[in-house]
C-alpha cells in the first residue's frame, strides 16, 4: 500500500514532501475539476435530447472513427471509464446503437461496432462536440492552449488516461 502522501502513477523523485504542497497546486487541482465538472455539465445538457450520457457518447465517436473494435481495444481510447467499458458498450448494445460480432479467425474474440441507429447520432455527437469544443476555446489563446495542453500532457503522462488520450489523439 502506498504512503498517504504518494501520488498513484508519479515516481517517488517527482512526489512532493508531506506538506510541501502550496496553494498554487491547490488552486490548479480545484480549476482542473471545476472545469472538467462545467464541461461535463455543458456536455450533458448538449446529450439531454439525444438521451445519452458523456460516457455513451464518446464510445460512439470512438467506434465510429475505429471500428471494429475489441473491448479491450476501446478500453484502451476510452477517458469515460477507467476500467472497463462493458457496462456502458451493454446499455449501449440494448438500446440499439453497438453491435457485438464474433472474430472470423478467433470465435471467442468479439468486436464492436455501430449499428446503423448508432452511426445515424455521429453527425449529430460531432456537432455537440464541436459545441462543447467552441464553448470553452473562444476564451483562450492558440498560445494559451498550447501551454495547457503541454502541462496537462505533462501532468497525465504515466496515467491510464494520459495512455488512452495519447493514443486516441496521437497513435
Amino acid at each position: 500500500m502506498p504512503a498517504a502522501n504518494t501520488v498513484v502513477g508519479v515516481s517517488p523523485e517527482e512526489q512532493l514532501p508531506a506538506g510541501a504542497t502550496t496553494q498554487e497546486d491547490t488552486e490548479l487541482r480545484y480549476l482542473l475539476l471545476a472545469a472538467q465538472r462545467e464541461g461535463a455539465r455543458y456536455m450533458s445538457g448538449q446529450l439531454r435530447a439525444l438521451n445519452l450520457t458523456p460516457a455513451q457518447a464518446e464510445i460512439i465517436l470512438v467506434l465510429a472513427q475505429r471500428e471494429p473494435l475489441t473491448l479491450a481495444e476501446l478500453g484502451r481510447l476510452i477517458v469515460c471509464e477507467s476500467n472497463s467499458p462493458s457496462r456502458i458498450v451493454d446499455t449501449l448494445v440494448k438500446r440499439g446503437m453497438v453491435s457485438r460480432t464474433p472474430g472470423q479467425v478467433d470465435r471467442r474474440v468479439v468486436y464492436l461496432g455501430l449499428t446503423e441507429q448508432g452511426q445515424e447520432l455521429v453527425p449529430k455527437l460531432q456537432e455537440i462536440d464541436a459545441a462543447v469544443d467552441a464553448a470553452a476555446a473562444f476564451r483562450l489563446s492558440s498560445d494559451e492552449k498550447q501551454v495547457m495542453i503541454r502541462g496537462l500532457r505533462r501532468m497525465l503522462d504515466g496515467t491510464v488516461s494520459g495512455a488512452a488520450l495519447a493514443t486516441r489523439f496521437h497513435g
